[in-house]
């Protein structure tokens, strides 16, 4: 695992409540990456991303669904809508929560969904809850990992299961540029940490749940962040992102950095499937 101090929660929470705006304009109401099968539109790629993690979750028709890291509600509204899920979403930002709210009622969907904003590793939510903890890029923003799936396991029903979507430190065999260019994401995307395939195995693992699956989606989503990067140069934003807040304009500076960690193995994009015994 590769950390970084300087990151607080207080600076995640301000981050998103700021970054927000931005993610929308360049990207759609999903924050998080496609999944690319060849030359598609982002937004089919973004689509197939959440379609295909539900797929890989044997996500079934009104199950009961916890979105960790909710975001502005892409997946929760897209679960509710597709599969008639009841989506609970967990945001640590006010502005997405509220986003959230009204993008599920102008779909339709606010009868099967609830957006909280709190902080999921402090959430009091009852045991034996829900049929899937979903989180889809989120976990890299939870300061103490193996405590969150601990509890996720609690919240589980029995037979439940837990889907990870999560950026992930290369091997421990990096080389120090390597370890830089992680560090460089971590600051510039507010994640206190990384974890590499070991850890998330152990913390999955040792939540004593049953690890079905993990698919290596680094060649598929990669594109995600030539796509963005280049909407940046072309856009103009970074020019108001400087006005904005300069946490932001370093945030965007960081989309090549992130591309370049993909394309060198630094890191890794991971997918993960556990269920309760």
């Amino acid at each position: 695992m590769i950390s970084s101090p300087t990151v607080s929660k207080r600076a995640i929470r301000s981050h998103y409540d700021l970054a927000t705006l931005f993610c929308r304009l360049l990207w759609g109401p999903h924050i998080h990456h496609g999944l690319w099968e060849s030359e598609e539109p982002a937004r089919l790629a973004v689509d197939r991303l959440t379609d295909t993690l539900a797929r890989e979750a044997k996500i079934g028709r009104g199950e009961s669904v916890l979105d960790v890291g909710c975001g502005m509600g892409g997946s929760s509204i897209r679960l509710a809508r597709q599969l008639e899920c009841h989506v609970t979403g967990v945001t640590l930002s006010p502005l997405q929560r509220a986003w959230a709210v009204a993008s599920a009622r102008w779909h339709g969907v606010a009868g099967r969904t609830e957006f909280r904003c709190e902080d999921v590793e402090r959430a009091a939510l009852e045991a034996s809850t829900f049929d899937v903890v979903w989180s889809v890029e989120c976990t890299e923003h939870l300061f103490d990992k193996a405590e969150f799936f601990r509890r996720a396991a609690v919240w589980l029903r029995p037979g439940g299961r837990l889907a990870i979507c999560a950026w992930l430190a290369g091997d421990d065999t990096l080389d120090e540029a390597a370890k830089r260019c992680v560090l460089d994401v971590c600051e510039g995307f507010l994640c206190p940490s990384l974890g590499t395939w070991a850890d998330y195995s152990d913390w999955i693992g040792g939540a004593g749940l049953t690890l079905e699956r993990q698919l290596d989606w680094t060649a598929h989503v990669t594109r995600t962040w030539e796509i963005c990067e280049k909407r940046v140069r072309r856009s103009g934003v970074r020019w108001l992102a400087r006005f904005v807040d300069p946490d932001i304009a370093r945030f965007l500076d960081r989309f090549r950095t992130i591309l370049t960690a993909y394309r060198t193995g630094a890191m890794k994009y991971g997918c993960f499937v556990a269920r309760v015994a």
